[in-house]
């Protein structure tokens, strides 16, 4: 394997400056595992082999000239087919929108633009960011599902087609996909990185997360998207200034962490419970191990309603018109949806506040929460893409969540660690990770 496989995204993006690699060499060495491993994998919704090196050589010119260089300068980046794009395709997943783009770039096209990125193509994606599987597959067993939504912005980076990719969760849309394919899966607190341009399909709930092979370098990207946007009202000043420095330094002394075994550990195959009790032993001085509070029990009730409402409202013109081109899944969630009562939902987004601010007391004494990111290694079969009963809770409270590929289970698949933390702590939370992964490498 080649040895740009071996560096952190800075390092690359440094060698770039440096002039000791160029963009177009990077890219051809991404290429070259694209022509090997995609044809199994199916990452890609659209992909233009000439068109990413002709952006490539444009950037390797660039640097050349002497002009001002960004932050990920020549570095090849996917994003999920959800993502607004001029000048490729966007179809969301669905047969609806085959062959459409967007009339403008999403707001994070135009933040990793501006920081000197390229952007390698479109990533598969579930039918309009929900549960009709693509036909990605696990590259760690082609008939093992890659999870689900960010099917394919997980998968590329864990078949080393994509340094960095971008997808987004509703539900555990980054966290499980992260989980089942090994990856680090970064879903910030929301509101710090901006959806406009971007598919909606739950305003209260809908996140843009980061995948990637390290902690260091999902902030890296991170620091770049986040960022106040005016035309998407939940975003919010965060300043990252500092957020790569804090990842690297960590926390001060030995973080404290709180494990909650939710009423969902009964689900986790027997494989994957024993690594992760022996992870918890392992961390034995770190590690508190509690029952998950009761109002968890509501929040997955809570979640459900808002989600399904949102999406009857949101692709309520899809449905109207073109019905029989959604799958059962989606049909059936706006057929729910359409039957929620206002008051169900005022009373959803009402709990949404109460719930965190019982959720925040914990971190009066830890530094955070571990749970399982997925009950289990990636199931097989590829007509469902697995559960998110594990995730819901922290996309519904809008915290800070990463999914760390610490363990394996069954067959030697990857199984994630999720650890979550305090609302729009995020510079904290990710040095905590940062040292939670090293601490595992040593």
């Amino acid at each position: 394997m080649s040895d740009i496989f071996s560096l952190k995204v800075e390092e690359l993006a440094s060698k770039i400056k440096d002039a000791q690699l160029t963009s177009v060499e990077i890219c051809e060495t991404y290429l070259e595992r694209i022509k090997k491993f995609e044809k199994d994998v199916k990452a890609w919704a659209h992909f233009d082999k000439k068109l990413l090196l002709e952006k490539a050589a444009e950037s390797d010119e660039h640097r050349r000239s002497g002009k001002p260089l960004g932050p990920l300068h020549g570095i090849p980046i996917a994003i999920k087919d959800i993502i607004g794009t001029v000048d490729m395709p966007t179809e969301c997943g669905t047969v609806i929108r085959k062959g459409k783009s967007f009339s403008q770039n999403a707001e994070i096209v135009d933040l990793l633009l501006s920081a000197g990125a390229i952007v390698m193509g479109k990533t598969a994606t579930s039918e309009l960011a929900f549960l009709g599987p693509p036909k990605t597959t696990n590259p760690h067993d082609h008939t093992r599902t890659p999870g689900g939504s960010s099917s394919g912005s997980a998968a590329s980076v864990a078949s080393f087609m994509a340094p960095l990719s971008i997808g987004s969760q509703t539900g555990g849309s980054v966290i499980r996909p992260a989980s089942y394919c090994g990856v680090v899966g970064y879903k910030p607190s929301y509101g710090l990185i901006s959806r406009n341009g971007v598919l909606k399909t739950s305003d209260k709930l809908d996140h843009i997360g980061i995948f990637g092979r390290s902690v260091e370098d999902v902030a890296l990207l991170a620091k770049v998207l986040i960022k106040k946007d005016n035309y998407d009202s939940a975003t919010v000043h965060y300043s990252t200034e500092n957020m790569l420095d804090e990842t690297k330094k960590g926390p001060l002394f030995d973080p404290k962490f709180i494990f909650y075994k939710t009423d969902h550990w009964k689900i986790i195959d027997k494989k994957s419970k024993e690594a992760f009790e022996y992870f918890i032993k392992s961390f034995k001085k770190n590690i508190e191990v509690f029952d998950t509070p009761s109002y968890f029990k509501d929040i997955h009730k809570y979640h459900q309603i808002i989600h399904e409402t949102d999406l009857a409202n949101n692709f309520a013109l899809y449905y109207k018109k073109y019905k029989k081109k959604l799958s059962k899944y989606m049909q059936d969630a706006i057929a729910k949806g359409n039957k929620h009562s206002a008051k169900d939902y005022a009373e959803a987004i009402d709990f949404m506040k109460r719930s965190y601010e019982s959720y925040q007391e914990v971190f009066e004494d830890y530094h955070g929460v571990l749970s399982p990111s997925s009950p289990g290694v990636a199931p097989k079969g590829l007509k469902s893409t697995g559960t998110a009963e594990f995730n819901k809770v922290w996309s519904y409270l809008g915290t800070p969540c990463i999914s760390l590929p610490l363990l394996q289970g069954e067959g030697n698949m990857p199984l994630g660690v999720q650890l979550i933390g305090a609302k729009y702590d995020d510079h904290r939370f990710l040095g905590v990770a940062n040292w939670l992964e090293k601490e595992c490498n040593k």
